[in-house]
């Protein structure tokens, strides 16, 4: 007779975590972004050469990784490009994947998010659909510019990391970064 042995809820789903990165979503186009939050910079980056640089900021939330809504980080981890609002309050928004599903992982290790929800996300990455926004890991992440400019928004923008968790950079800046990024591109935050 063979014993046997009962796996819990929480091995089962590393297993299924790890059979969905294996299945991985595809790299769109030839350019990838990576941000550097200690260095407050967001490189345009072709391979390894770096094609364009620009200053941003990011959430006041400080240093680590997002876990939660409301904690006004910035994530960090690898992300990708799903959506674009060109009528953004803040002039225009890429939206990242964000939380990806490693961020679900921890969400869900932590009780922030159900063996139901992190399901939802496994399978949201699987087949490269936007992952659920309404968690408590929070949403609607990405990429954007300042709104309407005025001289003391761009004082700001120069000086103190202001969003709540978003990366911002100049109307201007964004407005030529939209040239580098298709849906898909990969974007790597570091801390």
């Amino acid at each position: 007779m063979v014993a046997r042995m009962k796996i819990s809820c929480r091995p089962r789903l590393l297993v299924l975590c790890l059979l969905v990165l294996a299945g991985g979503a595809a790299q769109a186009g030839s350019y990838n972004l990576v941000i550097s939050k200690s260095e407050r910079l967001l490189q345009v980056r072709e391979g390894d050469t770096v094609i364009k640089a620009y200053h941003i900021a990011f959430g006041k939330g400080g240093k680590g990784a997002k876990r939660e809504m409301g904690d006004n980080k910035t994530p960090v981890g690898i992300y990708h490009i799903i959506g674009f609002k060109p009528d953004s309050k803040f002039y225009y928004f890429m939206q990242l994947d964000y939380p990806n599903l490693i961020d679900a992982w921890h969400g869900y290790m932590d009780r922030l998010i159900s063996a139901r929800q992190f399901k939802a996300f496994a399978v949201a990455y699987r087949f490269g659909e936007a992952p659920p926004q309404d968690t408590m890991l929070g949403g609607y992440i990405g990429i954007h510019g300042i709104g309407e400019v005025t001289r003391k928004k761009l004082e700001i923008h120069s000086v103190f990391n202001w969003t709540d968790g978003c990366i911002a950079m100049k109307n201007r800046e964004i407005h030529d970064l939209r040239r580098f990024v298709t849906l898909g591109t990969r974007v790597t935050i570091t801390e």
